[in-house]
C-alpha cells in the first residue's frame, strides 16, 4: 500500500458549516452513548463533502467533537483512500480507471484529453476547477473505459465524450452521468440475444448420452448368506 501523507499546504482553521454541523450531529445520534467515535468515517466525508478534501484542521475538528485523539483520525483518513489529502477541483474532480480493462478499452487515450484539457494529475488546473488522477478499479469492467467525476460514474468514454463532458462542466452544466454508449447500465452493446433461441436453454443441443445398461444385482443365496453371515 502507498504511504498518504496530508497536504503541505494547510488552512489556518477549518469550521463545520450549519448544514455540516446539522449532518455530523446526525450521524452521531446513530451511535449508542460512549460509541460515538464510530461516526468517524461519515464525519470525514461530511467534511469532504464541505470542503472538497480533508485537511489537517479538520481532522482536529472531528477528534475534538468525538472526544478521540487526533491520530485515531488521521490514521482512518490516512488509510482509506476515498479520503482526498489535497486540494481538488473545485468544479470536477476527476478519477480515470486505469487498470487492464479500462487500459484495454482506451484509458491512455482519456489520459491524453485530461492532459490536455487540464494538465499533469495530481495537480489543479490554473483556474481552480479541475483536477484529475487515475486511480484503480472502480468495479465498472464491463462499461470500459470509464471515470468516475465528483460523485458519479462516466462509462463507455471516448476521448471525444470525455472532452464534451469537461467542456459542458466548464461551461456549468451538468452532465449526465451513465453510459455514454447508449447503454442501460451493463446490458450488451447492440441487441440483446440473450435466451432468445430456445435451443440455448432447453436442452436441445445437449448432447444425448446414452447409458448402457447396468448388470443386475446378484441374487442372494443361501450360500452366500453363509459366507456373509447374513
Amino acid at each position: 500500500m502507498s504511504v498518504r501523507r496530508l497536504s503541505k499546504t494547510q488552512p489556518a482553521s477549518f469550521a463545520f458549516s450549519k448544514e455540516s454541523m446539522k449532518q455530523a450531529d446526525w450521524w452521531i445520534a446513530k451511535y449508542p452513548p460512549g460509541k460515538q467515535q464510530s461516526a468517524v468515517i461519515p464525519l470525514l466525508w461530511v467534511v469532504q463533502k464541505q470542503e472538497g478534501w480533508v485537511s489537517e484542521p479538520s481532522i482536529q475538528a472531528i477528534a475534538k467533537l468525538l472526544s478521540m485523539p487526533v491520530i485515531r483520525v488521521l490514521e482512518v483518513a490516512t488509510f482509506y483512500t476515498m479520503f482526498q489529502l489535497e486540494p481538488v477541483g473545485k468544479v470536477a474532480f476527476v478519477q480515470l480507471c486505469g487498470t487492464t480493462p479500462c487500459m484495454l478499452c482506451g484509458a491512455n487515450d482519456l489520459k491524453k484529453v485530461l492532459e490536455a484539457k487540464i494538465g499533469h494529475k495530481n495537480h489543479i488546473s490554473a483556474d481552480g476547477k479541475f483536477s484529475w488522477e487515475e486511480v484503480e478499479c472502480l468495479g465498472a469492467c464491463s462499461n470500459a473505459p470509464m471515470a468516475a467525476i465528483n460523485d458519479y460514474y462516466y462509462e463507455d468514454l471516448t476521448p471525444e465524450s470525455l472532452a464534451k463532458i469537461l467542456d459542458d462542466f466548464a461551461a456549468g452544466k451538468k452532465p449526465k452521468p451513465g453510459s455514454y454508449d447508449g447503454r442501460l447500465a451493463s446490458e450488451p452493446r447492440g441487441a440483446i440475444k440473450t435466451l432468445v433461441d430456445p435451443k440455448l436453454y432447453d436442452g436441445s443441443l445437449a448432447k444425448k448420452i446414452k447409458i448402457p445398461n447396468l448388470p443386475e444385482k446378484p441374487k442372494k443365496t443361501a450360500k452366500s448368506e453363509e459366507k456373509t453371515g447374513a
